[in-house]
């Protein structure tokens, strides 16, 4: 895997160049207006609570003035009312930011055929991401989605963000990829994080119908949960091909496990990490080829390239290419 065969060519780079120069143009001109429009605002909420403030002073006790009932709920009002406009007001960047992403994302990410953005939509492969990869969640939420083609598969990548319980604790944080298997597997087959709460999670609700696995690798074993319900056609894949991926997988992406999952014809690809991949910077920093776009071009064309990888654990040599 070479960064250079997903990196774009001269004439490519000076489209993207051309197209930043556009967003360059509209970037000052949302953040002269996002300058006045925040303290203009935020000036008024303060006007307003001040004045009304003043008025419940005029008929107030003396002694409850400024912190009394009324006055305590005005606050209350206020400050909601603050940040709501806030957020109205830094509204032309955020709008301007998430309309370049579906301009510049298709130009940048030459390498990915037919491909489609969405934003904060539920992905079209997730229903079929196997629970026990991520254990349970009670939210969730999806951020950027890129979908298309890599090398003649299909794919969908998104950034998503999977919690449970009132204290949001994570159940799963980073980008998946979900891909199309060269030979589909006759079942679910899991290598997930090995955890305290996995082990009770997969003993408990699921462990009627997974079984677990060893790879015969310790360092592997140490760091996994393999689990499936047909023990037959796996494990010659968790012995061989997904306990090589692993091995890889754990140099390239060192932080925190990555883990995989198949599931009939379909392949699921989970890296964890805190990272928001696609996010530009403040609409106050200006946007740089070299040091904002060039590395998300790195990363994308990694983690595709990774998949590809994964893709072929359970083909054959001749099969794999």
């Amino acid at each position: 895997m070479q960064t250079a065969d997903f990196m774009p060519d001269e004439a490519d780079i000076a489209g993207i160049k051309s197209n930043l120069a556009a967003y360059e143009a509209e970037r000052t001109s949302a953040y002269r207006q996002v300058r006045w429009r925040v303290p203009l605002f935020i000036g008024l909420v303060l006007v307003f609570v001040a004045l009304v403030a003043w008025l419940f002073n005029r008929i107030a006790d003396p002694y409850e003035q400024w912190f009394s009932t009324p006055h305590v709920l005005l606050y209350v009002v206020g400050l909601v009312a603050a940040i709501l406009l806030y957020f109205q007001a830094i509204k032309p960047t955020s709008t301007l930011q998430q309309s370049f992403r579906k301009t510049l994302l298709p130009i940048i990410f030459g390498f990915i055929q037919d491909m489609r953005y969405e934003h904060d939509v539920t992905p079209n492969s997730f229903d079929r991401l196997p629970r026990e990869t991520i254990g349970t969640f009670s939210s969730k939420r999806f951020d950027d989605i890129v979908s298309g083609r890599y090398e003649g598969f299909p794919f969908e990548l998104y950034e998503a963000d999977l919690r449970q319980g009132t204290g949001g604790t994570i159940a799963f944080k980073g980008v998946v990829v979900a891909f199309e298997t060269i030979v589909p597997f006759p079942g679910i087959l899991v290598a997930a994080r090995r955890t305290d709460k996995a082990v009770g999670f997969f003993r408990g609700m699921f462990a009627s119908r997974m079984q677990e696995l060893s790879c015969g690798v310790p360092v592997l074993d140490a760091a996994y949960d393999f689990r499936t319900d047909n023990v037959e056609a796996a494990q010659p894949l968790v012995s061989g091909r997904l306990a090589q991926a692993l091995t890889w997988l754990s140099e390239t992406w060192p932080d925190d496990p990555a883990r995989v999952a198949l599931n009939g014809g379909d392949g699921f690809l989970l890296l964890p990490q805190t990272k928001n991949f696609f996010e530009l910077p403040d609409i106050s920093v200006p946007l740089d080829y070299a040091k904002h776009v060039a590395p998300m071009i790195s990363d994308m064309g990694a983690m595709l390239a990774t998949a590809a990888l994964v893709r072929k654990i359970g083909a054959t040599d001749a099969a794999a290419g």
